[in-house]
């Protein structure tokens, strides 16, 4: 696959870029070379290589999930205007 000229003028509206039209002469055969090292990695016997998440085993310490309120009601009451029965209390809303 090969870009030209005007697919890279595409591309760069497309992403908000404004190119003369010397960078875009310029962009035309880098862009031609990322694809071409692209088509190599197509080229690459990946049978019976597992996908890798890193390049190190890592094993995260993960910490027990336990669930709590965080005890701290009280302290959070007290900023409300109004509380009654370990609630924040509001004005009752009819329509």
């Amino acid at each position: 696959m090969s870009v030209n000229a005007d697919q890279v003028r595409h591309v760069a509206r497309l992403a908000r870029l404004a190119l003369g039209n010397d960078e875009i002469d310029r962009m035309v055969p880098e862009l031609n070379n990322i694809l071409g090292w692209v088509e190599q990695l197509g080229e690459v016997d990946t049978d019976g290589v597992e996908p890798l998440t890193a390049v190190i085993e890592n094993h995260l310490r993960l910490r027990d999930d336990v669930v709590n309120d965080g005890n701290v009601r009280d302290d959070i009451l007290e900023n409300a205007p109004d509380a009654q029965h370990g609630f924040f209390a509001v004005p009752k809303v009819i329509e």
